[in-house]
């Protein structure tokens, strides 16, 4: 294992990252609800920071300024914080339930910023407990959070610098709620038929695109990963060797085991190859513009 490239067993620390996982759905509501609506819904992703997950600023519902909510996963505390300065705390352990913290949450808010109130149904997880009623999720375990952290931390640092050189449309390093990864998409410019008419797929997979993007695993794939996909992808996507990591056919995703990065002599490097040569791999069998793929890979140079 490379310094500070931990391992990240999601059998043993599941408990806990359901229950992370759940904190970070109230903070993707309220940005849902406050944030300007934008094109792939990007006004409700969250960011990955030095110190956790946060919205970005929200429009205070009282018009009164700015708000943001943070886990801070070093103080192990969620904290809402308005831009006039006043700020709350409050702790995510020892082994709080998620709905107690949830209530907590929006009172503060509310107390900060206005009224507010967001759909408290969790979204794109096995279970179906309000997030304001949810007792069920409460393990907290601090050491299995900051290892958490260490990991994303570095898995986010990849795909940051995957992305820097590209010169067509691409997100920031998004940390999704709903799925509880980290991700960037890079844009070719052109509509795709989204692949349902499910209001999330509707809005967010309105456009061609190359993801690659990393999770700390989850009952789907029980493992932490990188993953890379197409859409829409064609025929021959499947059908690629890359130079790290295999192709899913049940996920419909190609993956990069993180026990295979933290096992490498520069983990930063093997994992970046993978995503480089997912993306690289995905331009050519989609048609994307030759020049605009290049980009990814620093041709031309960035400006400097």
């Amino acid at each position: 294992m490379a310094d500070g490239w931990p391992a990240l067993p999601f059998a043993e620390w599941s408990a806990t990252c359901d229950t992370i996982h759940a904190h970070t759905q109230v903070l993707g509501k309220l940005g849902a609800e406050l944030a300007p609506p934008e094109p792939q819904l990007q006004h409700s992703a969250l960011r990955l920071t030095a110190r956790g997950w946060e919205t970005l600023p929200l429009p205070a519902p009282d018009g009164s300024g700015a708000v943001g909510v943070a886990l801070d996963l070093h103080a192990h505390e969620a904290v809402i914080a308005h831009s006039d300065g006043r700020a709350q705390r409050i702790a995510l352990t020892p082994d709080r339930p998620v709905g107690a913290v949830t209530r907590e949450v929006l009172e503060a808010v509310r107390g900060l910023a206005g009224r507010v109130e967001i759909d408290p149904t969790p979204q794109e997880v096995p279970w179906t407990a309000p997030l304001d009623e949810d007792d069920e999720h409460a393990t907290y375990d601090p050491g299995q959070v900051s290892t958490y952290l260490a990991a994303a931390t570095q898995a986010a640092l990849v795909l940051a610098a995957f992305r820097a050189p590209y010169r067509g449309r691409s997100t920031p390093v998004n940390a999704w709620w709903g799925s509880f990864d980290l991700a960037v998409n890079l844009f070719s410019g052109l509509p795709a038929d989204p692949p349902s008419d499910d209001f999330i797929m509707r809005n967010a997979m309105d456009s061609q695109e190359v993801a690659v993007g990393w999770w700390p695993g989850d009952t789907r794939y029980g493992k932490a990963a990188f993953y890379a996909y197409a859409h829409p992808a064609p025929e021959g996507f499947a059908d690629a060797t890359l130079s790290a990591g295999r192709w899913d056919a049940q996920l419909g995703e190609y993956v990069l085991d993180w026990d295979d990065v933290i096992a490498a002599d520069d983990p930063r490097a093997f994992a970046l190859e993978f995503a480089r040569s997912a993306f690289r791999h995905a331009c050519l069998v989609c048609g994307w513009s030759p020049e605009l793929a290049a980009s990814a890979e620093g041709t031309p140079p960035p400006v400097v």
